[in-house]
């Protein structure tokens, strides 16, 4: 669960004089101004470059969201799409098989998976992950089709966020339920088939489901509730192979932030303001901070780069400058207890 949640809108009566704002006499509701920002450290738990967590924040209310990266196994698009995600920061892999029918797979179908499903080490291929830049054209499940029958199986292996516990594999199938989906699924020596109904809901950008706990888990905020995504996840070793990277960040580019990296020959972070954003080039790429924002091996030192910062602005409007501080011991930070600090740049 998360640890903070938004706060709900302030509701102020005609009448009531509060220092900060009054009410009209619609009693219209009261909408905070954006925070100036702060420097805060992001609870990504314990683990060190394995922590626990993935961390939601939100810049123009300086809330964040710690929320346990085990703690899901498929996101259901939200979207006029019909894609379903698999949990790219446990390393989670799938392949499809050709059935349709739950009930009559079983450990026969999934002869040589062992090595087809494995990744890390050099192991794996993009073949058995989403797209890990966010391309929901380009999910390891096909998109969700209105014709029931083309819907195929999917064996799923889960993982524990890479650490040495294995999980049960699962065979998973999902169709369509109107304009919603469902979900059928069962652990792979299983012949009793569960389901699960998801109804999309467009405040979110998905919906999550736990098959260990066989229903819905709170995940990301409400889209409109988050800018920046801090976690382990899977990206490139190359250009053929997918790797677990520690300390990533992603961008809410379903929601419409952008963000562009600015390096310090062409402003200092404590230099730029207003006056630079109309010469700042905005990409809605999610991975466009990444990993680009520190080292973590020789020979290059250990730690944050100083030598650039990211602005981002979010979906409102707002413009923020964000750098990070510290995150490793070489730095004089803690390793899955990253430091950032962000200031308001425009307001909406």
């Amino acid at each position: 669960m998360s640890t903070t949640s938004k706060m709900a809108p302030w509701f102020l009566c005609a009448g009531i004089a509060i220092a900060v704002t009054s009410c009209d006499k619609d009693d219209n509701v009261y909408i905070p101004p954006p925070s100036d920002g702060k420097s805060t450290t992001l609870n990504g738990g314990t683990g060190g470059s394995n922590a626990a967590h993935s961390v939601f924040l939100d810049l123009s209310t300086d809330l964040q969201d710690s929320v346990k990266r085990v703690s899901w196994d498929l996101g259901f698009y939200t979207g006029s799409d019909f894609r379903v995600v698999i949990n790219n920061t446990t390393a989670a892999t799938a392949k499809a098989i050709n059935k349709t029918d739950l009930s009559q797979v079983n450990a026969a179908d999934t002869a040589g998976f062992a090595d087809a499903l494995a990744l890390g080490q050099g192991a794996g291929t993009f073949s058995i992950i989403d797209d890990v830049e966010g391309d929901l054209s380009k999910t390891v499940i096909a998109a969700v089709s209105a014709t029931e029958s083309d819907n195929k199986v999917y064996i799923l292996k889960p993982s524990n966020g890479m650490v040495a516990a294995a999980r049960d594999w699962y065979k998973i199938r999902i169709i369509r339920n109107g304009a919603n989906y469902k979900l059928q699924y069962a652990r792979l020596s299983e012949t009793s088939v569960k389901t699960i109904d998801i109804t999309k809901d467009a405040s979110y950008n998905f919906k999550y489901i736990s098959l260990e706990t066989n229903g819905a888990v709170n995940v990301e905020p409400a889209n409109a509730n988050w800018d920046i995504e801090w976690t382990l996840t899977t990206y490139k070793a190359n250009a053929t192979t997918p790797y677990p990277y520690s300390d990533y960040v992603y961008i809410n580019h379903l929601a419409g932030v952008t963000a562009a990296e600015v390096l310090t020959t062409t402003a200092t972070f404590e230099a730029y303001a207003e006056a630079n954003i109309a010469s700042t080039t905005f990409v809605s790429n999610k991975v466009v901070i990444g990993g680009n924002w520190r080292n973590t091996q020789p020979p290059a030192p250990v730690g944050v780069k100083t030598d650039r910062f990211y602005v981002v602005k979010d979906a409102a409007g707002n413009v923020y400058k964000l750098r990070f501080l510290s995150f490793h011991a070489s730095d004089g930070g803690l390793r899955g207890y990253p430091k950032v600090e962000y200031k308001l740049v425009k307001k909406a």
